[in-house]
Formats: C-alpha cells, structure tokens, sequence
C-alpha cells in the first residue's frame, strides 16, 4: 500500500493512522546512515527487550504496513519501509497506547509484542552492529537500491526489509546472503 497522508488542521498532519509519527523518507543507504549513526551508537550493547508490529485485529495478522518498532530500554527505533526502495527511521516517535486510525477506513490496528518469530529469535540478545543493505543491480539509472536495516546480535541477525511497499522480517543468518548482490553500509 501505498502512503497517504491525512490533514487534520493546518497544523496537524497524521501519517501512516498514528499521531505524531514524522517520518523522513531515504532512498539512499550513505544518507540514511549518516542521519541515525550517533543514536544507534548509543543502544550498541543493549539488549532488544521487545518488537512491535501493527496488527490488523480483525484479520489477526501483521499489518506491514506500519513501523517495525524495535525496543532496547528508553529508546525505540521505528522503522518503516515504502515504495520500491524508500526507508525512514524514527526514535521515541509512535506512542503505542494511542489509537491508530487508518485514514477513516475502519480496520481495526493495535500493537503486538513479538509476534514474528524473527523478533523472539532476536529478544534477549545484545545488539551489536547495525547495517543499511543495499541490493547491487546492473541498471545505469539505478545501480543501488536501499533494501534493509540490518540488526546483528550475539548470536541473531534481523533484518526490517523493503517487501515491495511494505516491511518484510528475516532472520537468515548474515552468511546466506549473496556477496555479488548486495552492499552493506556500516552504522554503528
């Protein structure tokens, strides 16, 4: 799906249903990282206590449309894929208590704690690295595309992936990736 964008009052713009949320769209990995590197460096050797995910209550599933929120005590990082190779990250943005309104269509969203398997895999864990990936390609008009935030833990990886405008989570191990397709940016 793609991103709308809701005007309450002149002063008030909603993005995503959740008030508040101000995300800042990326499509380049150097960029991205450059913007978040000083807080990342600052939750290296914490643990991931929580993941949330929105949660489409009457289909009883993930809505991947809204933020991955990644908590590591006192700070949350909320990561949001969209389009083809588009990310933004926030910190301490999205307040889980308040209702999400999907734009008046009715669906009923909340927030779920570590509903992905992914998510349990990586919880508990010290975090200590974390990575934009970029997908390689051979077209001159585009010969990167940012495709994920990478999370590697003593003994975990978790990736918050671009799944064709919406987020997608992995835990393949760093190790199964293909070393011709793909470029890592190093952020903390």
């Amino acid at each position: 799906m793609g991103t709308i964008v809701v005007s309450c009052s002149p002063e008030a713009v909603i993005l995503l249903g959740i008030d508040g949320y101000e995300p800042e769209w990326h499509y380049d990995a150097d960029a991205l990282a450059a913007v978040h590197r000083a807080r990342f460096s600052r939750i290296i050797g914490r643990k991931l206590l929580h993941g949330w995910l929105m949660w489409d209550l009457s289909e009883r599933g993930w809505f991947a449309d809204g933020p991955v929120i990644l908590g590591f005590g006192g700070a949350n990082v909320e990561i949001t894929h969209r389009k083809f190779d588009e990310c933004a990250i926030t910190w301490n943005q999205v307040d889980m208590s308040a209702p999400i309104d999907w734009y008046a269509t009715g669906i009923q969203l909340d927030w779920r704690a570590d509903p992905h398997a992914a998510l349990r895999n990586a919880r508990g864990r010290v975090l200590r690295e974390v990575n934009i990936i970029e997908r390689t390609t051979v077209a001159e008009w585009r010969p990167r595309v940012l495709h994920a935030v990478e999370f590697l833990f003593e003994g975990a990886r978790l990736a918050v992936y671009n799944a064709m405008d919406e987020n997608g989570l992995t835990d393949v191990p760093e190790m199964d990736l293909p070393v011709a397709s793909w470029r890592r940016v190093h952020v903390a």
